[in-house]
Parts: C-alpha cells; sequence; structure tokens
C-alpha cells in the first residue's frame, strides 16, 4: 500500500513538473547541445557549418587576442561587482535600518529608475559620457570660463595649469570607466536587494551583545553584521558579475571600438564573420567561467 501511495505521489509531481521540465528540454538544454556541437565544426567557405570535428576553435580562443579581451572582461566585471558591493551594501544597510514604513517607499525609489527600458538608459549615460556630452559641456564650458574670470581677477600660477585641463573635453566615452559606469548603473539593484533581504532579518540584538563585551562599531559590523549577512553580498555579487561577465549592449554602446568585452566578440562571430563554431566555443569557454562561479557561490553559501 504504502509502494503504490508513494508511486502515485511520483507520478502527480512528474505531472506538475513536466510544462517547466519540457520547456527547459526543448528551448534549453536541445540548443544548448547544437550549439556544443557546432563548437566543434569548422566555418564554411560562405559561412554556415562544416561537420569536421576538431579542437581548433578552443585552441583559437587561446590566442593572446582573445585572452586579452577575456581577461579586460574578467577585471571590467569583477571592478562592477565591487563597485556595486562598495555602494549597495550601505545603500541596503540604510533602507533596513529605517522605519518599516519607510523601507517600501526607499526600495520604491530604488526600482524606478529601472521601469524604463535599458537600453535608453545605457543611451542616456551616452549623452552624459560623450565629447560634447553633459559632463564635458560642464567641463569645457562653465567651469572653463569660471576659472578664466578668477584668473582675470586673481592673477595667480596655479590657473594656467586648470585652464590647460578645462580646454579640452575629458576621455569619457570609449573607455574601460565608461563600460564599468554603465554596468554599476544597471547592475546596481541586483546587488542591493539581496543584502537588503539579508540585512533585514538580522537579528540587532547580536550587536548590542557584542557592545556589552567591549566591541566598537567597527569591531561589531566587521565580526557580526557581515559574516551574518554574506550570504546576501554572495548572492548579490554573483546576480552582479555573471551579467556583467556577458555584457553586450553596454560594451557596444558605451565602449565603441577601443573597448569591448567578450560578449561583442560573440556578437561579432556569429552576425558579422558568421564563424558559428568558433563563436559557440567562446560562449562555451564564458559559459563554463559563469558555471565556476555559480558553484563557488553554492559552496560559499553552505558554508
Amino acid at each position: 500500500m504504502t509502494h503504490i501511495r508513494s508511486r502515485r505521489e511520483a507520478l502527480r509531481l512528474l505531472f506538475l513538473i513536466s510544462p517547466s521540465l519540457f520547456w527547459l528540454i526543448v528551448f534549453f538544454f536541445v540548443p544548448l547541445l547544437l550549439v556544443f556541437a557546432i563548437s566543434f565544426g569548422e566555418r564554411g567557405t560562405y559561412g554556415g557549418v562544416r561537420w569536421v570535428l576538431n579542437l581548433e576553435n578552443y585552441r583559437r580562443f587561446f590566442d593572446p587576442l582573445y585572452l586579452r579581451i577575456f581577461g579586460r572582461t574578467l577585471y571590467i566585471a569583477a571592478a562592477t561587482t565591487i563597485i556595486c558591493l562598495l555602494v549597495g551594501y550601505p545603500l541596503a544597510y540604510f533602507i533596513a535600518t529605517r522605519p518599516p514604513r519607510w523601507r517600501n517607499a526607499f526600495l520604491l525609489l530604488l526600482m524606478i529608475p529601472f521601469w524604463t527600458n535599458f537600453l535608453v538608459r545605457t543611451y542616456a549615460w551616452l549623452l552624459i559620457l560623450r565629447d560634447k556630452g553633459l559632463i564635458n559641456t560642464f567641463w569645457t564650458g562653465s567651469l572653463h570660463m569660471g576659472l578664466l574670470q578668477l584668473s582675470r581677477l586673481l592673477p595667480l600660477p596655479i590657473w594656467e595649469p586648470l585652464l590647460r585641463a578645462t580646454a579640452n573635453p575629458l576621455t569619457l566615452f570609449g573607455t574601460d570607466g565608461a563600460i564599468i559606469i554603465g554596468l554599476v548603473y544597471g547592475w546596481l539593484p541586483d546587488m542591493v536587494l539581496p543584502c537588503y533581504a539579508a540585512i533585514e532579518r538580522f537579528d540587532f540584538s547580536l550587536v548590542e551583545a557584542a557592545q556589552d563585551l567591549y566591541a566598537n562599531r567597527r569591531q561589531s559590523f566587521l565580526r557580526v553584521i557581515l559574516p551574518m549577512t554574506m550570504s546576501g553580498v554572495v548572492a548579490g555579487s554573483v546576480l552582479v558579475f555573471i551579467p556583467s561577465l556577458g555584457a553586450y549592449v553596454t560594451p557596444d554602446l558605451l565602449g565603441g571600438a577601443k573597448s569591448i568585452m567578450i560578449g561583442n566578440v560573440i556578437y561579432s562571430q556569429f552576425m558579422a564573420a558568421r564563424d558559428y563554431p568558433f563563436g559557440s566555443a567562446v560562449s562555451f569557454v564564458l559559459m563554463a567561467v559563469m558555471l565556476a562561479g555559480t558553484l563557488i557561490y553554492f559552496r560559499t553559501g553552505r558554508e
């Protein structure tokens, strides 16, 4: 009787998960296997795939050119994650320690800018960072003219280097810094929300206990608050690092031709060069790095 009941429960469970299982198999695993198979082929003369199995595409990835681009991608993704953590954790702590009636209002204010389309918000940063954008208009316009007026009123040697510096626009667009700014702006909520969830569940009476044991505020934070909210930090870091690693739109708009990431290489191989095997190989290398980051997250979470 118990065996029949357990079998019925298994069939019921299979029936409930079958739509999701069908969706994953048809739209995830099958395309993934197809891309994996293509990565071992060769590019045809006019594009397409020649089914000649080899490892040339993976060997080609280790060319210094692509390794340099991949290294830049790791650097930009890591810098984005660190900046999001440095900005997002204090913001999450501030929101979580406000009175309950204010928390939802602050979370709403955090999310309102992100109701706008991501592409539109990235274009907004393009208008801000380009040579004739908002920052450089102020730099070479208002600031330069203000310094010029001050130099006439107070003729001092200090004004000359400042005038020379503000005479030309800042190089903001087309740099790694512009990409990092765009990615931080795009993925900051993915850091704030997990940290907020962890801090909001934290029992602050433990901080009072630490202070009773003569711990100062810095020691209370480093030895009590941060370790017990580390799950939110790790989750937020993974949620920021992985999409930053595969970013394409932001580096394409803000990085220009000088600063590209591995996502741009994958796009160019599929859409411009028509080299599907090499694009598939690069995609799987990137996926392997993302998978490693996810496994580290789960292992850290268990610990």
